[in-house]
């Protein structure tokens, strides 16, 4: 007899589960009901920032035709979960649907997080997440109109370098000494701050936004800051991290992690055997992760346990991420975050603040754990190789070469 599986989000999670287990449904067990908050199959969020620079919907789709004409594929649209009862199996859409499921993952995903600052409610004050979001920045923008980015993560440098191809002068404004503070140490950022005020982005780092400022009309005028600079702005742009989407957690009476997210076992489980929880709203063991790898290695696993094949506990986010950011290239490999009672030896290696390398070696052994590399630096794969193992002599100059 034919399962149902309902998926509650399209987001770039959702989509790969739906992937995954047509590929591995060998033998058409399930039909799957894909119930999306948005009017538009799932796109690589990731990319979103080409969008802004011309690049269409279509070529951000993540959807191929025959996803798409799948019999047994349901794909709503602008249909989102709103209501859910365990004990009856079934969800409510928006729309009033009802549908009953005999399974259910949640993948609804995250929300952008907006401080709570007076003015953060003002016309020309956006956030950095949808096709619509960026579509209201692009009729707003003038050239040589001025900007603020609340957030000096990687959204918020995405979106500052975006409006920079507008013809916007933007402001960044992040609340750490530094910028990207969860990936990059001191010495790593002033590497990329270098670079990112020569393509002329103005950097207030270890401060943050104390009020948004109108104008007669009620759009954006100004903002200041809370060391007392005030910037003159005609939008503002809130990147400053994301928020799980629990919201359902009440109605399904699921418990939620110390930070939010549907709390779930290794295997995304939920406490009810029917239903699991992928993504950035997954608080996985009690622990978010905001990337798309993690959210893809959570689909694999849930997609393997629904066809009956065994599946490893997922083990954390992984420990490599290159990018290339504003022209510099950034990256980890390894593990570049320690617990308490793992003091490893740290070596750094400098060429001014045109690049930068720093390892970790276990105190014990030598082996190396990992490391942050920023600028014109050795090759990722190659450093990555050597975790685990006590680096070679020429780490040096693999490192600089």
């Amino acid at each position: 007899m034919t399962r149902t599986l309902v998926v509650a989000g399209h987001g770039m999670t959702g989509h790969r589960l739906a992937d995954r287990l047509r590929a591995l449904d060998t033998a058409r067990d399930w039909r799957v009901v894909i119930l999306a908050e948005e009017p538009h199959p799932a796109y690589d969020r990731m990319a979103l920032s080409t969008y802004l620079a011309g690049r269409s919907r279509a070529e951000l789709t993540l959807v191929e035709q025959d996803f798409l004409a799948d019999p047994r594929v349901e794909l709503r649209l602008a249909s989102p979960v709103v209501q859910a009862d365990r004990a009856a199996r079934t969800v409510v859409t928006g729309g009033g649907d009802r549908i009953r499921y005999d399974a259910l993952v949640l993948a609804t995903g995250s929300r952008p997080f907006v401080p709570p600052v007076p003015g953060r409610d003002l016309a020309h004050c956006f956030v950095y997440r949808t096709f619509e979001d960026l579509d209201a920045i692009r009729r707003t923008v003038r050239p040589g109109g001025r900007g603020v980015v609340v957030g000096g993560g990687l959204l918020g440098l995405e979106a500052a370098h975006a409006l920079s191809r507008l013809g916007v002068l933007p402001h960044v404004v992040e609340t750490a000494p530094h910028l990207m503070p969860a990936q990059l140490d001191a010495e790593a950022a002033e590497v990329l701050h270098r670079h990112a005020a020569g393509i002329g982005l103005r950097l207030h780092c270890g401060t943050a936004v104390a009020h948004v400022h109108a104008r007669s009309d009620g759009t954006v005028r100004a903002v200041t800051l809370a060391d007392g600079t005030t910037l003159d702005a005609d939008l503002v742009v809130f990147a400053a991290g994301i928020r799980p989407r629990d919201e359902l957690a009440g109605p399904l009476d699921l418990a939620r992690g110390e930070r939010g997210g549907f709390l779930v076992d290794a295997h995304c489980r939920t406490a009810d055997r029917h239903i699991w929880a992928i993504g950035e709203c997954a608080a996985v063991q009690g622990r978010c992760h905001g990337l798309v790898a993690p959210g893809y290695a959570m689909a694999e696993s849930v997609a393997a346990q629904l066809t009956g094949r065994d599946a490893a506990p997922f083990e954390g986010a992984g420990g490599a991420t290159t990018l290339k950011l504003l022209g510099v290239h950034v990256a980890t490999f390894g593990t570049t975050v320690h617990p308490g009672h793992l003091r490893p030896v740290e070596v750094a290696f400098a060429d001014g603040t045109a690049r930068y390398a720093k390892i970790f070696l276990r105190p014990d052994t030598g082996s190396l754990l990992g490391g942050i590399l920023a600028g014109d630096t050795g090759s990722r794969s190659l450093l990555g190789s050597f975790v685990g193992r006590r680096p070679p002599a020429d780490l040096e100059q693999l490192l600089l070469p």
